[in-house]
């Protein structure tokens, strides 16, 4: 099972110098792939507003910086950037990177940041549905002709053509998301607080994701499972308030092996904390990172 790290997001303030030795360190210790959050603001909740880096700029600063890991955003919501921008901005990405990019998206759900940045905020999955199509169909080579409620384009096409189909990951569990993403996907993903971060949680909801695939007409043999895990790297709460149990360090390698036997093709750790020394030290503690 291939093993990668999220990096830091409203954890604290986090500058480039330390995003960057994040980076290097995650590469260097044998992570398979990093991984950025894309929000603009989360507020509310009893605690101060806070938000992340934009995802693009860092992803591709990212991509110029590393050798070897896959990179890609967890995950960038279609809502917003237009679906033309959001297809170039992951073919110059991948170019840039080698060809180690993937595309993970969403619909977008926190709506604080929607309303603050002016994005609609409603029919979210509807809105999602047309950036799709042009987004996959786009990646996919074609020139892309599309008139929507929502969305248009007119005779688009990626130019200069990029190197490779850029993969495409879905992150979402909703019934019609699931439906209109999985025809075309190349992955799907999981947040740990939709499965509980558990093995048995995960377990179950990869058997409804399966049938998922039936019904869109895909073999789930074709589309690489991906699963977040939280991870409790030191003592206590730490940085990042959750809701789910996470799992603590001297589990951790146990616990992938059993979420590889459930049908786990990749887990993209979130630590907590999260820094430079977290990093390696989690790397370490992975039979499988060996």
């Amino acid at each position: 099972m291939r093993v990668g790290v999220q990096l830091p997001e409203v954890e604290r303030v986090v500058r480039w110098p330390e995003v960057a030795a994040i980076a290097r360190a995650a590469e260097e210790s044998g992570f398979e792939s990093i991984w950025v959050g894309d929000h603009h603001l989360y507020r509310g909740g009893g605690r101060p507003d806070r938000g992340p880096w934009d995802a693009w700029t860092q992803l591709a600063a990212l991509a110029a910086i590393t050798q070897r890991v896959r990179l890609g955003p967890l995950v960038a919501a279609t809502a917003f950037h237009p679906p033309g921008v959001i297809a170039r901005m992951a073919a110059s990405i991948d170019e840039v990177s080698g060809g180690r990019f993937t595309l993970g998206l969403g619909a977008g759900w926190n709506e604080p940041e929607f309303r603050a940045f002016g994005f609609p905020f409603d029919r979210t999955v509807s809105r999602f549905e047309e950036s799709f199509e042009i987004v996959w169909r786009l990646l996919a080579g074609e020139h892309v002709t599309f008139h929507g409620e929502f969305q248009n384009a007119d005779d688009a096409v990626l130019l200069p053509p990029p190197r490779r189909r850029v993969p495409i990951m879905l992150g979402s569990n909703g019934a019609r998301m699931l439906g209109i993403a999985l025809p075309h996907v190349d992955a799907w993903n999981t947040w740990f607080t939709s499965y509980g971060n558990t093995v048995e949680g995960f377990a179950n909801l990869r058997g409804d994701i399966d049938g998922a695939c039936v019904r869109a007409g895909r073999d789930p043999a074709e589309i690489a499972h991906s699963v977040t895990v939280l991870v409790n790297v030191g003592e206590g709460r730490g940085e990042r308030p959750h809701d789910v149990p996470p799992v603590a360090l001297k589990d951790l390698s146990a616990h992938l092996r059993l979420l590889g036997e459930a049908g786990a093709d990749e887990a993209i750790l979130v630590l907590d904390p999260i820094d430079e020394r977290s990093t390696r030290q989690v790397a370490d503690a992975i039979v499988e990172l060996k």
